[in-house]
C-alpha cells in the first residue's frame, strides 16, 4: 500500500471514529442524563454504548474498505488495509468515547452533563484544528465547522431526550 494511500485510510478512520464517537456519546448521555435518569446508569449507557459502537463502526470501516478495494479492482479484495482501518477505527472510536463518558465518573447531574458537552465541544474543535493544519486549510473555520456540526448532534440528543423523556 503507498505511503499515500495508507496515510488517507489513516486520516479517514481517525477522523470519522473521533468525531462519531464523540458526537453520538455525548449526544445519548446528554439526551437521557438531561432528563434525570440515574447516574449509574447513564455511566453503564456510556460504557456500552462506546464499546458496542467501537465494534460496529470497526466492523463497518472493514466491509466499507473491503467493498471499496473490490469495486476497484473488480474482483474479491482482502487485504490488510481493511484490516487497518477497522483497527484505526476501532481505536479512536473507544479513545474518544471515553472522553465524554468521564465527566460521569467524578461528577453527577447536570454538572456532570456540563462538563462531557463542554470537553466533547473542546475535542472536537481539535480535531477540526488539527484535520485542517494537516490538509493545508484553514483552521478556525475548520474547527468552528467541526464544533457547530456537533453541536447540533448534541442538540438533538437533550431535545429527543426531553421530548420522549420517561424518568
Amino acid at each position: 500500500m503507498a505511503t499515500t494511500e495508507r496515510s488517507g485510510l489513516f486520516i479517514r478512520n481517525v477522523v470519522f471514529g473521533i468525531e462519531d464517537s464523540l458526537v453520538s456519546t455525548v449526544g445519548l448521555l446528554s439526551g437521557i442524563a438531561a432528563v434525570g435518569v440515574p447516574h449509574a446508569i447513564v455511566l453503564m449507557t456510556g460504557f456500552v454504548l462506546i464499546f458496542v459502537e467501537g465494534v460496529s463502526m470497526a466492523i463497518g470501516s472493514f466491509l466499507s474498505e473491503e467493498s471499496a478495494q473490490e469495486y476497484e479492482r473488480g474482483a474479491s479484495a482482502a487485504s490488510g488495509r481493511s484490516f487497518l482501518g477497522a483497527l484505526v477505527m476501532l481505536v479512536s472510536y473507544v479513545i474518544a468515547g471515553l472522553v465524554p463518558v468521564a465527566p460521569y465518573l467524578f461528577a453527577a447531574g447536570l454538572h456532570a452533563l456540563y462538563w462531557s458537552i463542554g470537553l466533547s465541544l473542546a475535542v472536537l474543535a481539535l480535531l477540526g484544528y488539527a484535520q485542517a493544519r494537516f490538509s493545508g486549510l484553514p483552521a478556525f473555520s475548520r474547527a468552528l465547522r467541526m464544533c457547530l456540526l456537533g453541536g447540533f448532534a448534541i442538540v438533538v440528543g437533550v431535545a429527543v431526550g426531553s421530548v420522549f423523556g420517561i424518568a
